[in-house]
């Protein structure tokens, strides 16, 4: 139901439905919705919160992931997806944008902008998605800080450690890492690019009970795994950040190509979400319906 006409929408604070999401048991399947479009469609697919990837939000606005995006443009794109799909979600905050001062109004601004969740990472800018190269890691007590801010400045957050130090400085010190970033304040703990369900299993041996997250992302280093083989690994939640935004970005490829090949769209239609269908998701009538309710009841 669109926003300004749904009476069910849950009124409660997004991070206060994200951790009961969490906590229910099972896995959390978290899919990249990168606008408000891709969020209304996660939703009517069935899923119940939505990951918003930095990756895909810098990638939309033609620019590299590396951490150039400011907090502001962040939350434009948080209000566009919480208020269409009405989900709570999961958003990358890259490196907390600063220091402690600086993590702590993006957990402010980011909770008003709709967010249920954030995840800050243990690099230092410029950063790099997790899956590349020669990242370079921020001492872990200055990232502890960094956790123990955002705790501080949060109302409801769900507040989710990110460390990228498997790769350069093994799974111990990754460990090692994440307990400290617990002890901090962080709710789960988001250990990036490990190569095997090995690693996966036993980071979950290592601490048990903490909620841990999955990155599933494409072309990474990650093998494919299903959400119920990362929950039977040890796993709640499960990202898949920038899936759609891969999908919409080939078929928008094939479209510029074809059009400008051709000179016309007529052999895409049956590719092409059709006009009723998008006046069905976006709820159009029920829009006019409100409008012409709000007007009847002025000028009768």
């Amino acid at each position: 139901m669109p926003y300004l006409v749904a009476r069910d929408v849950d009124a409660r604070p997004a991070g206060v439905r994200f951790h009961e999401l969490v906590e229910r048991g099972g896995i959390l399947g978290l899919p990249g919705a990168h606008n408000g479009m891709a969020g209304l469609q996660a939703k009517a697919a069935g899923f119940e919160a939505v990951y918003l990837s930095g990756a895909a939000m810098s990638a939309s606005m033609g620019l590299p992931d590396l951490g150039i995006i400011t907090i502001d443009e962040v939350a434009f794109f948080i209000r566009q997806v919480a208020r269409a799909s009405g989900l709570p979600l999961l958003v990358d905050g890259d490196t907390g944008y600063g220091e402690a001062l600086n993590v702590m109004h993006m957990v402010r601004v980011f909770e008003e902008a709709g967010a249920g969740a954030v995840h800050i990472e243990d690099q230092l800018l410029p950063k790099k998605c997790g899956h590349l190269n020669d990242k370079k890691l921020a001492d872990a007590r200055d990232m502890a800080a960094k956790i123990a801010a955002a705790a501080t400045a949060r109302r409801s957050l769900y507040l989710i450690a990110r460390t990228d130090a498997a790769a350069s400085e093994g799974l111990d010190a990754a460990v090692a890492r994440a307990k400290l970033y617990l002890e901090a304040g962080a709710d789960a703990i988001f250990p990036e690019a490990l190569e095997n369900a090995e690693m996966f299993r036993t980071f979950a041996q290592r601490l048990p009970d903490v909620p841990l997250l999955a990155n599933m992302t494409e072309f990474g280093r990650t093998p494919f795994f299903t959400a119920a083989e990362f929950l039977a690994m040890g796993y709640r939640m499960v990202i898949w950040p920038v899936s759609s935004l891969r999908i919409a970005n080939k078929a928008q490829e094939n479209l510029y190509r074809v059009l400008h090949e051709n000179g016309s769209t007529q052999s895409l239609l049956p590719q092409m979400q059709t006009r009723a269908e998008l006046y069905e998701l976006i709820g159009l009538a029920s829009y006019e319906a409100l409008d012409a309710s709000i007007v009847s009841t002025v000028y009768k």
